[in-house]
């Protein structure tokens, strides 16, 4: 079995900055590749940015050139540098995982991270 355990959300000012991480932990596992999303309250669940197992990018349009992803692999770690925050980034950023084990696929979330951005 897999945790994924998200950090750094928090209230920032608009313009400010935060960087999320999400942790992988278990045994037997590996990772195809992670995402990020984020749901705010009457919206839909929306992907901000992912990345492959290659080291493909994806980001959202309206997070281009703002938010940045990384992933350590070393420590099966997922990050999200997010600078210029801007009011309507204001969600649950939620972490999620395509891990393969014994043969198997399954996407695991994480219990997600509130980021709050002031006007």
């Amino acid at each position: 079995q897999v945790q994924l355990v998200e950090s750094g959300g928090g209230l920032v000012q608009a313009g400010g900055s935060l960087r999320l991480s999400c942790a992988a932990s278990g045994s037997g596992f590996s990772i195809n590749s992670m995402s990020w999303y984020r749901q705010a309250p009457g919206n839909q669940r929306e992907l901000v940015a992912g990345i492959t197992s290659f080291g493909r990018l994806n980001y959202a349009d309206s997070v281009k050139g703002r938010f940045t992803l990384s992933r350590d692999n070393a420590k099966n770690t997922l990050y999200l540098q997010m600078n210029s925050l801007k009011p309507e980034d204001t969600a649950v950023y939620v972490c999620a995982a395509v891990i393969y084990s014994s043969r198997r696929v399954d996407t695991y979330w994480g219990q997600g991270t509130q980021v709050t951005v002031s006007s």
